[in-house]
């Protein structure tokens, strides 16, 4: 994502103090468990075998065997980091207090704090930083800080939110999937420390390897997907849980693109240029993360699935080709090698079906799976059934059946693929022998199937730097189609003859000098269809006068247009826009165009600027792409032309200065021998329909 600055306020990092100070003190420190002052004392007590920790409460005594004090200002030294818990009306007090000592980290718990806006601006001036307030805690593994409600489990998954609520339940799903927690932050109101900071703090963080980040807002996005691209790139992946789908923006967009594209189509681009994967809830992102920090990234789509019951292999490989991911048939020889120890008839092509075989000898669970596993012919293997549950049915062959899941277990590791287990004694003995050696274990397998689709879609899209912008321009004054014609065609679009008119003389002057058929519009309005604003087919200049005279009696005066319409036979139509968003930057978007696009809702939107590589898989990924390439009998339209207009466009919604900006061709009308764009719009903060009186471009053709 590209570079931009920080916002005003904030510091180079300063992020330290929360990674590992070496004081702490806990301000509201409470000796009942019932109340946050307890368990942030409980937990920073947890580090002080690290670092000095202060309890500060004015009922003095001990608190949890720790001595307290009544003040920071009878501290015996000043702490690194000062985390409060007290009434909202204390805190501006407590935190001037603080920084008055010259403590250089704030963590705040309280909400509802009065004059936040001057609280953060004490912060800054002081040079100190500080999460929250609102912030449910912080937790990191690796230094034993621990200034939170609750416990956390040691592990490698970090976990960032914006809500504390939706982080702790988070980390709590990932403890019941086995997966330990490395840092935990909830960030608060971001009045100083943002989720950005946040993110690019967990770069170099050693013990991280997976990071679950929860987001309600997109402010300085552009700097958060930096941030994901940069831990992508450090072998980091990061699953996104987010809110906001809803259309309701869309439904007072004035272009066809935004009107088309939701906030999370949005945010998915973002995602997809950051190497990210978005997810829609908790126990979905938790799902991810075990399959990521179990096998890792699959090298591929195809998954092997390996069953004790037919049903529940079938079940998952229409589950697993759902979700995109390939069932690949085996080869004969697999199958072969498969079916000398599998009773006769049992299914090998894939899924793999045991036949009962499992349950007379649990061995046969490890020898199918291990051939998969070694075949080469899978990227993933999938275990699906019963294997789990025989040691929780019958104790006796508890250990037979652990000692098969630590086997297969070492070869999933040996084989570099991942194994995948859904199992439906998921809570027993068995499983915690897989999960505690790295094999991801789902009580169904949707879960399983899911989880593994989101590890291929990682895969697939590892994040790509977006092209350095060219130098940025304003965009023309005035908005409307002829201004963005002019601007499209100086960027290479191609568009038909035409001339811009003001009334009936101009209208026979333009219908000599072009070649009719013709097409007149009213160039300001945005929607002209629904306005009455075009009219197609004049096939003479009287018939040209008639119809202007027509239009300009029913929406008055304005800059109009005379154009060549494209007659050619056999063109599909397609929508290609792009906007600057404020959180997000430059998006372009493609789709199935005409007056009809929002009823088809057939679109891709990617970050911009993108290359002809892009475009072209943008092409690919719209329902519409088989009209494109010749559909029962009809020519294939040119679609080198298509992706160039793409990319044309997407470098200069790049270049095109000020946010909130859209550009837009629909449609464009693509054919055997290239495409034309016959209306376009350009919509800017201003809102001006003023007639360009440019005279170098009142007789453009």
């Amino acid at each position: 994502m590209s570079e931009i600055p920080r916002s005003p306020g904030t510091r180079d990092s300063g992020l330290a103090v929360f990674r590992d100070p070496a004081s702490v003190a806990v301000v509201g420190a409470s000796a009942n468990p019932a109340k946050w002052g307890y368990w942030l004392a409980r937990g920073a007590l947890t580090g002080r075998d690290r670092r000095v920790v202060h309890l500060v409460t004015r009922g003095g005594g001990e608190i949890l065997g720790h001595p307290t004090a009544a003040s920071l200002d009878d501290l015996p030294g000043v702490p690194e980091l000062v985390a409060f818990c007290v009434p909202a009306s204390e805190v501006p007090g407590v935190v001037g207090q603080a920084l008055a000592l010259g403590v250089r980290g704030l963590l705040g718990i309280t909400t509802g704090v009065p004059d936040e806006p001057a609280l953060a601006a004490r912060v800054a001036a002081a040079g100190a930083r500080m999460i929250g307030p609102g912030s449910l805690g912080l937790y990191d593994a690796e230094s034993s800080l621990q200034i939170a409600w609750g416990d956390f489990p040691p592990g490698q998954l970090a976990v960032v939110s914006q809500s504390g609520q939706v982080g702790s339940e988070i980390a709590l799903l990932a403890q019941r999937a086995g997966l330990g927690i490395s840092r935990f932050v909830s960030v608060g109101s971001q009045l100083d420390v943002s989720t950005a900071d946040l993110l690019e703090d967990l770069v170099d963080h050693p013990v991280t390897r997976a990071v679950g980040v929860y987001l309600e807002s997109f402010q300085h996005g552009r700097r958060i997907f930096d941030a994901i691209g940069a831990l992508r790139a450090a072998g980091k992946p990061v699953i996104l849980l987010a809110v906001g789908s809803s259309d309701a923006g869309a439904r007072a967009a004035r272009s066809h693109t935004s009107a088309l594209t939701s906030p999370m189509e949005l945010v998915d681009a973002a995602c997809r240029a950051a190497g990210a994967l978005r997810v829609g809830t908790p126990s979905a992102l938790v799902d991810v993360a075990a399959c990521l920090l179990g096998g890792g990234l699959p090298a591929g789509p195809r998954v092997g699935i390996v069953s004790d019951s037919g049903g529940q292999g079938a079940l998952a490989a229409d589950r697993a080709s759902r979700r995109g991911i390939r069932v690949p048939e085996l080869s004969a020889p697999l199958a072969a090698e498969l079916a000398a120890f599998l009773p006769a008839g049992a299914a090998t092509a894939n899924p793999v079906d045991l036949a009962g075989a499992g349950e007379r000898d649990l061995g046969t669970y490890r020898e199918a799976t291990v051939g998969l596993l070694r075949s080469g012919e899978v990227d993933s293997v999938l275990l699906s059934g019963y294997f789990g549950r025989y040691g929780l049915d019958s104790p006796a062959l508890a250990e037979a059946e652990q000692r098969v899941a630590a086997e297969l277990a070492e070869a999933a590791r040996a084989s570099g693929r991942p194994l995948l287990l859904h199992s439906m004694g998921a809570d027993g003995d068995t499983t915690r022998v897989l999960r505690d050696a790295g094999v991801p274990v789902f009580p169904t397998v949707d879960a399983a199937t899911d989880a593994l689709a989101g590890a291929v879609a990682l895969r697939a899209h590892p994040g790509r730097p977006l092209a350095a912008a060219e130098e940025s321009v304003a965009p023309p004054a005035g908005a409307g189609y002829w201004p963005a014609r002019a601007l499209l065609r100086g960027a290479g679009i191609a568009f038909p003859a035409a001339r811009q008119v003001a009334d009936a003389r101009q209208v026979a002057d333009a219908a000599r000098e072009l070649r009719a058929p013709y097409v007149l519009k009213a160039g300001w309005l945005e929607h002209k269809s629904e306005a009455g604003g075009v009219r197609t087919g004049l096939t003479d200049g009287p018939g040209a006068v008639l119809a202007f005279t027509d239009m300009h009696a029913r929406l008055g005066d304005g800059p109009y247009v005379l154009e060549e319409q494209d007659v050619r036979p056999g063109v599909i139509e397609v929508i290609v826009g792009g906007r600057r968003d404020a959180h997000l930057g430059a998006m372009v978007t493609l789709g199935a165009g005409g007056t009809e696009a929002e009823l088809h809702r057939d679109t891709v939107t990617e970050c911009a600027p993108v290359d002809r590589e892009q475009a072209h898989a943008m092409l690919r990924a719209l329902r519409c792409a088989p009209l494109l390439a010749g559909w029962r009998g009809r020519p294939a339209v040119d679609t080198e032309s298509l992706a160039a207009a793409v990319v044309a466009v997407s470098r200069l919604v790049a270049r095109l200065s000020g946010d909130g900006t859209e550009l837009e061709i629909n449609p464009l009308r693509a054919g055997a021998d290239g495409a034309i764009a016959v209306d376009a719009l350009l919509v800017t903060r201003r809102d001006d329909h003023a007639p360009d009186t440019d005279p170098d471009t009142q007789g453009e053709s």
